[in-house]
């Protein structure tokens, strides 16, 4: 395209609203000589080319928002903000009820003393809206129609009236049609202001070849009031009843960007076949910005069709969309949209002769080709048919700034045009363009070369932006990872800190008999409590060890012991978390007791600060790799203790003598026995007696038995008040089974003496009755409660008789730190029984030591002897007190 020289012609100067004509709605129409212009106040004024001077201006009730003339009525019509449509009859002398006669002659002294020439103002007289409507936001003249598009509660609305003709009654015959369209979107300004230029819809009609809908009709602002497409064009945009139709139709620019289009004549017979509104509309495109402009202009010079083959439409921050008929792959006519962007925003625009469109910036107005000369083309069809939209689109600077509305005159035969503009200032002029070939056209190689460059820097752009992101990345990581290590520490500070009383995050254990795969099997519940006011994200773990007593000699317990690790995610304040392990019986059918529970919050830092220290494959940095993840401790983590919980025989007693009916079948089913066992029981029958090693072992030996004597004032400071309406036997039996599932059971019940089975089967019978103890106190008989454990089993006797003494030492230990003060004993007693259990322990060495070497029929004495040792060591005459 060759340059453009423009030559710019002052014609007069008017006043502008407050902020410039882009505070309101400018336009200009030209009929003839005569301009019409409105610079976005409530004047109208008419201007004289050849005479070059104003001659009137039309005073209306609101700011003007729209300007349209219809050349065969001779009448202007005028869209005032918040009024509605005004119709301003322009026969010579200005004889009509739109002007107030007693008035016609004043002169505007305000505009004289601002510098604007002095010409006669006429007041419109309020009978002259010819569609009084509050909400209405564009119109067009489409022959004896008007078409109007109002802002509805919540849609826009497109309306159909019968246009006014001139003379007695200017107003609409009636409504014809109505349609809505998309969703309302709220305009720019508030009530009773005007929108922002920018903010307020597009409206034209769009006319197949042979039409006469725009017969009479002068082109304004932004382009024409309307435009005729080629039929190719038309026909692939609006359809085949438009087409077969020959019917105009509107299309509708939003402010949110949608391209909407109507047929009229569609809408004209929608009252008389009423059906689906939404199939009146088709939306063409979205151009996702408010759509300030539509136009059409012809792309290729043809001898067959002068008509326009593109539609352009142009949004207000530079987007720009082209429609035209291509071919696709198999030959056929489609619709090839193109998008391009341009420097915006865009104030206004037009489209002249030779594929040019003209649009205006608040810096500078530019016009760019879109012709098949401007730009590269693809190949055309073989029979001569379109090819494709240019690209890239090159915008040239006309050297003229601060446009708000535009208008192509006339075009020049040499290849330039005239254009009639309108300054931010207010000055009207026209612009003058002719070809000059003195000015520099970038060429083909020169916009080859620009190609390259542009690449060139978006890769670049590419770069910079990738090693930002990767950069942004790593920061981000460190970032949350230091706020989870404050978070850590934070934790850790509080658990360190409270070691003495509740701790604000706890873990409790609990123990219970469940039914898993025909087993049965004793599993732990621990509830991890978070009371405190942080949260454990990521990087915690609650960490479980189970030792059983088997594991206990073992030097090396962390490796003999087994160890759960269960993540804690998302565990806010106030939050509880619950987690289940077995306990046993392992494989052989065996519960190794006491088992010791250990819970401990572990944090990872490999898993929390390793990805932070990583390199990235992406991103290398020497700033960023100086620490690399081998700064990590080698113990990898946090470990902070919670709780130790020891899980005795006390607690894995079951009883099902109190077990209740509806919990007998889960809870008391008792060991896994042996099919074989099972079997054979079956077919001794019920006179069958049992046979086993614990069968015989009841049989044939007297059950073993320990007992314990604690003073009862000891036991009763140490039960407290809690079970004060029960005896102390019954209390202290209650206290001893605190942890076991049966409490609940045993409460309901008064119980001293209590038989339960041991996790092998065996029976463990616990009795608690009080006695007195003659001869341990100078001041005379104590008081004392007897605990006596009596089982079948000996290991089962063990583990209940060791359960029962470890309670009591902690027992003896906590009030010992409550300082309570011991009875008066006799020493010389408590020497003599001293004496006897050293001259017991003395004589089970000696007994051990003598089954070593003994035959087999010397050794039953000897064992037998040793039992008899074993249960008065068991039974010793000490009072705990």
């Amino acid at each position: 395209m060759a340059s453009l020289a423009p030559r710019v012609d002052y014609l007069a100067a008017f006043r502008c609203p407050l902020g410039g004509p882009a505070a309101g709605k400018p336009h200009v129409l030209c009929r003839g000589a005569e301009l019409f212009v409105s610079t976005g106040r409530e004047l109208v004024y008419v201007y004289d080319q050849e005479g070059r001077l104003l001659t009137a201006a039309y005073r209306l009730p609101g700011q003007v928002w729209h300007l349209e003339l219809s050349r065969p009525r001779g009448t202007l019509y005028v869209l005032c903000a918040r009024k509605g449509i005004y119709g301003l009859a322009l026969a010579p002398g200005r004889a009509s009820r739109s002007v107030s006669q007693g008035d016609g002659e004043d002169r505007d002294s305000e505009d004289s003393a601002d510098g604007e020439p002095p010409c006669t103002v006429i007041p419109v007289d309020p009978e002259a809206c010819v569609l009084p409507d509050a909400t209405l936001c564009a119109f067009t003249v489409v022959d004896n129609m008007l078409v109007t598009l109002a802002q509805g509660p919540a849609r826009w609305k497109v309306q159909l009236f019968e246009c006014p003709c001139p003379g007695d009654d200017a107003r609409p015959g009636g409504q014809v049609g109505e349609v809505e369209l998309s969703t309302y979107s709220p305009l720019a300004g508030t009530l009773g202001e005007p929108a922002a230029p920018r903010s307020l819809p597009v409206l034209c009609c769009v006319s197949p070849p042979g039409s006469s809908a725009l017969h009479g009709h002068v082109r304004g602002s932004g382009g024409f009031a309307g435009f005729t497409l080629e039929q190719a064009l038309f026909g692939l945009l609006f359809g085949v009843d438009a087409s077969l139709l020959e019917s105009p139709v509107i299309v509708c620019g939003l402010p949110d960007g949608q391209l909407c289009c109507v047929v009229l004549k569609n809408l004209v017979t929608s009252r008389l076949s009423p059906g689906d509104p939404k199939a009146l509309v088709k939306i063409l495109h979205h151009l996702e910005e408010p759509v300030v402009f539509i136009g059409a202009l012809k792309t290729e010079s043809s001898a067959e069709d002068t008509h326009p083959d593109c539609l352009v439409a142009l949004g207000h921050h530079g987007r720009i969309l082209a429609i035209r008929a291509s071919w696709d792959e198999a030959g056929n006519l489609v619709p090839d949209l193109r998008e391009c962007r341009l420097p915006g925003p865009v104030l206004c625009a037009a489209c002249g002769a030779g594929g040019q469109v003209y649009y205006s910036t608040p810096s500078e107005l530019c016009v760019v080709d879109l012709a098949a000369g401007g730009a590269p083309w693809k190949p055309e069809q073989p029979d001569g048919g379109p090819g494709e939209l240019p690209s890239p689109l090159c915008p040239i600077s006309l050297g003229i700034c601060s446009v708000v509305t535009l208008s192509v005159l006339s075009e020049m035969p040499e290849g330039g045009a005239r254009l009639l503009a309108l300054s931010t200032g207010g000055r009207l002029m026209i612009c003058s363009l002719a070809l000059s070939s003195d000015a520099p056209c970038p060429g083909r190689a020169t916009v080859a070369d620009s190609g390259q460059k542009i690449k060139e820097l978006l890769c670049d752009i590419g770069t910079v932006s990738e090693r930002v992101s990767s950069l942004k990345k790593a920061v981000d990581q460190r970032n949350k990872a230091l706020t989870c290590l404050n978070e850590a520490m934070n934790v850790s500070c509080i658990l360190l800190a409270s070691r003495e009383g509740p701790r604000p995050i706890s873990c409790t254990t609990s123990t219970a008999w469940s039914r898993l795969q025909l087993r049965d099997v004793l599993t732990a519940t621990l509830r991890l409590q978070n009371d405190s006011g942080f949260r454990l994200d990521r990087g915690w773990a609650l960490c479980v060890q189970v030792l059983t007593s088997s594991q206990a000699p073992d030097p090396d317990v962390a490796d003999s012991a087994t160890t759960y690790t269960i993540p804690v995610d998302q565990l806010g304040p106030g939050d509880r978390r619950e987690v289940t392990l077995p306990l046993g019986p392992g494989e052989d059918g065996a519960l190794d007791l006491p088992v010791t529970v250990s819970c401990a919050l572990h944090y990872s830092l490999r898993e929390v600060v390793g990805e932070a220290l990583a390199p990235s494959e992406s991103f290398k940095d020497s700033c960023l790799d100086e620490g690399p993840p081998a700064v990590l401790p080698e113990q990898d983590g946090i470990c902070l203790p919670l709780s130790e919980h020891t899980v005795d025989l006390l607690q894995c007693l079951r009883f099902p003598g109190l077990a209740a009916p509806h919990t007998q079948a889960a809870s008391l089913l008792g060991p896994a026995c042996d099919p074989v066992d099972t079997f054979l029981g079956t077919l001794l029958g019920p006179r069958g007696e049992p046979a086993g090693p614990a069968s015989l072992r009841a049989k044939f030996l007297p059950p073993s038995v320990a007992t314990i004597k604690v003073s009862a004032e000891l036991l009763r400071a140490a039960v407290g008040p809690s079970h004060s309406g029960t005896s102390l036997c019954c209390a202290i039996l209650q206290w001893l089974l605190a942890e076991n599932t049966a409490l609940e059971a045993m409460r309901t019940q008064p119980l001293s003496s209590v038989q339960g089975v041991a996790p092998d089967g065996t029976e463990v019978h616990l009795t608690i009755q009080e006695v007195t103890v003659t001869q341990v106190c100078a001041a005379g008989p104590l008081q004392a409660i007897e605990i006596q454990v009596e089982s079948s089993s000996l290991a089962t006797l063990c583990g209940a008789h060791h359960a029962v003494i470890g309670r009591l030492q902690r027992m003896v230990v906590q009030q010992a730190a409550q300082s309570c003060s011991p009875p008066d004993v006799r020493v010389q007693y408590l020497r003599q029984i001293h004496a006897n259990h050293e001259a017991l322990l003395q004589e089970v060495q000696t007994l051990r030591d003598r089954l070593c070497t003994e035959d087999e029929a010397s050794s039953c004495t000897t064992a037998e002897r040793l039992l008899q040792v074993y249960r008065q060591l068991r039974s010793p005459s000490l009072l705990l007190v």
